[in-house]
């Protein structure tokens, strides 16, 4: 992983897990800003750039939900990693629908929690290497549909999507091979980084998420096709008309 200290923020009310945090992710060689209510962790994200947020769902004066929904509304892509607790699997789902890029459920282990970050991380390495040497193939068009790799930027009729970083990650992905179908733990190991079994919801609510902005109608998908039973596929260009 690369030298540059990353500086992750780390919005948990929980004094014992922030010390748990703080400790490893001083260990991966992070800067660690740690808070400990909604309201100053939001503050944070507008005011500063993170490499990463750690945002617990359960907090005082503003909620991780709304913390994330409203970080994305300012049009600020950061990577956010939720934490849930183990009952609620609706908040998974919904803070997967509001634009986290990945969630962890307590209790976790060290171990879980480091290679989540690690797999963020080289995600972003990867992401900054390829615009760094970016080339021909760095602009993907397909009808209305326009990928410019380089600066990461999504136009549809012209029109620019506010896409967050995974969101963008799978339709690069999606984009690069037309007419390949993915499975749901294929897409997890390419974009997430990870191999984890259960994660089912992580892939289906990020597809959600990118077809209802880039889809005319969810009913009839144009771009990004269902393969029934296997995962899914990016239309082949006959297909898109």
């Amino acid at each position: 992983m690369s030298k540059y200290m990353k500086h992750v923020l780390v919005i948990e009310d929980d004094k014992d897990i922030t010390g748990l945090l703080d400790i490893h992710l001083k260990d991966l060689n992070c800067k660690v800003t740690i808070v400990h209510d909604g309201e100053k962790g939001f503050n944070n994200i507008v005011k500063n750039k993170y490499d990463l947020v750690v945002l617990d769902v359960m907090l005082p004066k503003m909620d991780g939900l709304e913390v994330c929904r409203k970080v994305r509304a300012e049009k600020n892509n950061t990577p956010i990693l939720m934490l849930t607790a183990k009952s609620e699997e609706l908040d998974k789902v919904l803070g997967l629908e509001v634009g986290a890029d990945d969630y962890l459920t307590k209790p976790f282990s060290v171990r879980e929690f480091i290679a989540r970050v690690k797999a963020m991380f080289r995600r972003m390495e990867a992401m900054q290497s390829e615009t760094k040497t970016g080339d021909a193939s760095a602009l993907l068009s397909f009808g209305e549909l326009e990928i410019d790799r380089d600066r990461r930027k999504v136009l549809l009729s012209g029109k620019r999507l506010d896409l967050t970083a995974k969101e963008f990650d799978l339709l690069v992905l999606f984009a690069s091979h037309p007419g390949k179908t993915y499975t749901r733990e294929q897409l997890l190991e390419l974009v997430w980084g990870y191999q984890f079994n259960g994660y089912d919801h992580t892939v289906n609510s990020h597809i959600n998420r990118l077809r209802s902005k880039i889809e005319k109608d969810m009913s009839k998908p144009k771009y990004i096709l269902t393969a029934w039973g296997v995962g899914y596929r990016f239309a082949e260009l006959e297909e898109i008309s």
